[in-house]
């Protein structure tokens, strides 16, 4: 099917769940969700998916194991697409791309980039272009101090401290969210911040160890 964007009725649904999340609202609304808020979402991925990769919808559920918030459903629709990330919420559009975190042999291959020039140079570079664009780039889950075996007053010491990097934009509700004009802000967001991909695939790459080993 074609995308046309999201219809109003996608953003009334997830108001009604934060303000009731509960099994009895979800199966009340189900195909609402289906219709206005998953099929939009997959339409739009299948437009994506030849210029920036496989699409994947994540499912609506919360896990509450480890969590004291039981609340059972997600209160926004994410999913990838290649490299990026997109999510629809009561509150708007939001896409974003780049590593959310890193497992320790991805930290050590990123942080010896960070500090050797020409690299470190070159991601100071790319991340000016990619502010160009009004996209926020940002690291996440910084050490307070500089990383073991770093100076405290290198020049790229911020960017030694984060154990993640991503490029994050964020639009508030406005008429085009219901038209096929949504794609295109998308769009223009995955090609403005493919620079950061670039640099990590090149500099980064994936982890070569099992998940959850823990970082440092």
């Amino acid at each position: 099917m074609t995308f046309t964007g999201w219809p109003e009725e996608a953003l009334d649904f997830y108001e009604g769940l934060e303000a009731d999340n509960s099994k009895t609202y979800w199966q009340a609304h189900k195909k609402i969700y289906e219709a206005s808020v998953f099929q939009p979402m997959a339409d739009l991925l299948a437009e994506l998916e030849p210029d920036h990769g496989e699409g994947k919808i994540f499912r609506p559920y919360r896990d509450v194991r480890f969590s004291k918030d039981k609340t059972p459903y997600k209160t926004a629709i994410g999913a990838h697409v290649g490299d990026g990330y997109v999510q629809l919420s009561a509150a708007g559009l939001a896409v974003g791309t780049g590593m959310y975190g890193m497992e320790a042999d991805q930290l050590e291959r990123y942080r010896e980039a960070v500090s050797s020039d020409p690299s470190g140079s070159d991601l100071d570079r790319t991340i000016a272009t990619v502010r160009k664009h009004d996209i926020d780039v940002h690291g996440r889950d910084a050490l307070k101090t500089a990383p073991r075996g770093y100076a405290a007053d290198h020049p790229r010491i911020e960017l030694l401290r984060y154990k993640g990097l991503v490029a994050w934009k964020e639009w508030p509700v406005e008429p085009w969210l219901a038209t096929p004009a949504a794609k295109r802000f998308v769009a223009q967001f995955l090609t403005a911040a493919q620079p950061l991909n670039d640099w990590l695939a090149k500099y980064v790459g994936p982890s070569e160890q099992p998940a959850g080993r823990g970082r440092r």
